[in-house]
């Protein structure tokens, strides 16, 4: 226990290299929101590119080198370099990092009783080993030739042959894969043998389930990227061909490595592990979600045991679906047919759980607070961007639809306007507990009518451009006769990817302001039911004066003939 008392240690060890979970929490929440942040600032610039090819960039063109930017104008290299990394840094190193090391990190453990993770020093190594691997991956954007630009797949061959910058990439995918590795070991532990007293399987919070079921994700499915990644490696530095096939001609010449690899073993280990990962992103989001709803309609969670069975049943189900993103690369009738059914069966827990959390409005008593605004919000945003996956699942459909715009739009729907309006949803609801103050009521209701506006205005017109056949991976779309009738559109997204940059500024001003000039509030401003409220805010080491012990379900709201509206889990049995 002598890593819990660490009230006396120094600043160092207190704040940068601390073991305490709520320390590191917050750490993998600012480092993970300011990559959102940047990776978000590569697709403005590329964005340019879109709108206007060929045209230079105004204002900061002049500031890139003549490797990126001859006269402001966008050299190709470039364009696919902010491609490849936009995608790499939000998925990678943005919300996941936000949605499980931030959130994950902070919250699991108030809300099952616990005084830290089972393991603080594995939890310290596991943000210090993202961190590395995050700093390597930007490192790539100054050595020669610059970063990865084969995509954020990092398909071979192209990726075994790209410039030096792709070696970074998978430098620093394995040091986030090991910190991923060494986090879900913890999570798994701490669910497992560190709850409160009473707190049975069946009384844990929706978002613990979620937790759990992402931490067995990230624990199986990262290995097999790993050992593709060092498989690359090798390819790359050792001149192995794990990847390379026999016969390839590069820039006209035979290449000289021995052959025998195969390209597709790549893309069967990377969608091994990136299938999951979509789940990753989304599990946490709905544990969010589910939350918040329950809090702010003050009554139960619908459905409770069927939540908490779909959950299970996707974490199960995402292993053996892997292979629709492989339509188009011959598998064969039998296989696409397998994966096919797959692909709808894994829909159906997805349904039943956005139907659970529409069922839960219903009579309730809803506050409209700004978490519960972008709780709202996730749910026709999710709805959208699920929907529109079906048809990428059937493999006649997806032989049109694939690597055009519509994939682009089904993908963002559910992490952009879903999965990240979940995560704001988690920041304004949990920030009261972690720093004892609320945020501005006034700049959260602007930050979150303009972000819907903007995120629709940029997605939404991606389906029209897929159905038309623009491919996702055109530097100048205009070079094709056929996508010049929808170009305007192009000029849509762009100007709302532009204008939902300036939407951030009020929630930017509202974090950092309210840390310091934020209205403060008791332990429980929300006046929500789970553990996390009974203890202190900002909680101390060690969390709770005193072990709590759990009683009661974790959503006991409008409890007919009690003295309140809710009912705290730690609240003795009888206890009105």
């Amino acid at each position: 226990m002598s890593e819990h008392a660490s009230h006396d240690l120094p600043f160092w060890r207190k704040y940068i290299f601390s073991t305490d979970h709520k320390v590191i929490g917050i750490q993998y929440l600012i480092t993970g929101l300011l990559f959102l942040l940047f990776g978000f600032i590569l697709m403005l610039i590329l964005r340019w590119q879109l709108a206007y090819p060929g045209q230079p960039l105004p204002f900061i063109g002049h500031l890139f080198p003549e490797s990126q930017m001859i006269g402001g104008i966008m050299l190709p290299e470039f364009y696919y370099q902010l491609g490849a990394m936009h995608g790499t840094i939000m998925v990678f190193l943005g919300v996941v990092p936000v949605a499980v090391g931030g959130f994950g990190n902070f919250v699991m453990p108030l809300q099952i009783g616990a005084p830290d993770m089972a393991f603080p020093k594995l939890n310290m190594m596991s943000y210090w080993l993202y961190f590395i691997g995050a700093v390597i991956m930007i490192a790539s954007f100054f050595v020669p030739g610059g970063a990865a630009q084969s995509g954020w797949t990092s398909y071979p061959p192209l990726s075994n042959i790209a410039s030096v910058g792709q070696t970074f990439w998978l430098v620093g995918m394995a040091f986030m894969i090991n910190s991923s590795l060494l986090g879900s070991i913890n999570f798994i532990t701490t669910i497992i043998q560190l709850r409160a007293p009473g707190l049975t399987f069946n009384r844990l919070p929706f978002f613990v389930w979620a937790q759990f079921v992402t931490s067995f994700l990230l624990l199986l499915a990262f290995p097999p990227l790993m050992a593709a990644s060092v498989m690359q490696l090798m390819d790359r530095v050792a001149h192995t061909s794990f990847f390379m096939p026999t016969g390839l001609v590069v820039n006209g010449a035979l290449s000289s490595v021995s052959g025998g690899g195969s390209p597709l073993l790549w893309q069967h280990l990377f969608w091994f592990l990136a299938h999951p990962e979509v789940y990753v992103l989304i599990l946490p989001a709905m544990g969010i979600v589910g939350e918040i709803i329950a809090c702010n309609t003050r009554k139960p969670l619908y459905g409770y045991k069927a939540l908490v069975y779909s959950v299970i049943y996707i974490g199960v189900l995402s292993f053996v679906v892997w292979a629709h993103h492989m339509f188009l690369t011959g598998m064969g009738t039998t296989m696409s047919a397998f994966f096919q059914v797959t692909t709808m069966i894994i829909s159906i827990p997805s349904v039943v759980i956005l139907t659970t959390f529409v069922l839960s409005l219903w009579g309730g008593s809803i506050r409209f607070s700004v978490p519960m605004l972008f709780a709202l919000a996730f749910l026709p945003m999710f709805g959208v961007g699920g929907l529109t996956g079906l048809p990428l699942g059937l493999a006649t459909a997806d032989i049109h639809l694939h690597d055009t715009y519509y994939v682009i739009g089904h993908f963002h729907y559910v992490v952009a306007p879903g999965t990240l309006f979940a995560l704001f949803a988690g920041v304004y609801y949990w920030f009261p507990k972690a720093t004892g103050r609320m945020m501005s009521d006034k700049l959260g209701r602007i930050h979150f009518f303009l972000s819907f506006i903007f995120m629709n205005g940029i997605f939404l017109p991606m389906f029209i451009m897929g159905l038309a056949g623009v491919s996702r991976r055109l530097y100048d779309p205009t070079q094709f006769a056929h996508n010049l009738s929808t170009q305007p559109l192009n000029v849509v997204m762009s100007i709302s990817a532009w204008l939902l940059g300036l939407s951030q500024i009020p929630f930017i001003i509202n974090f950092f302001g309210s840390i310091f000039r934020g209205k403060k509030v008791d332990n429980n401003p929300w006046k929500a039911t789970t553990l996390e409220w009974t203890a202190p805010s900002p909680p101390p080491h060690g969390n709770f004066a005193t072990e709590p012990h759990v009683h009661r379900g974790p959503y006991e709201y409008s409890v007919p003939g009690a003295k309140q509206d809710f009912i705290p889990q730690s609240a003795p049995e009888g206890a009105r």
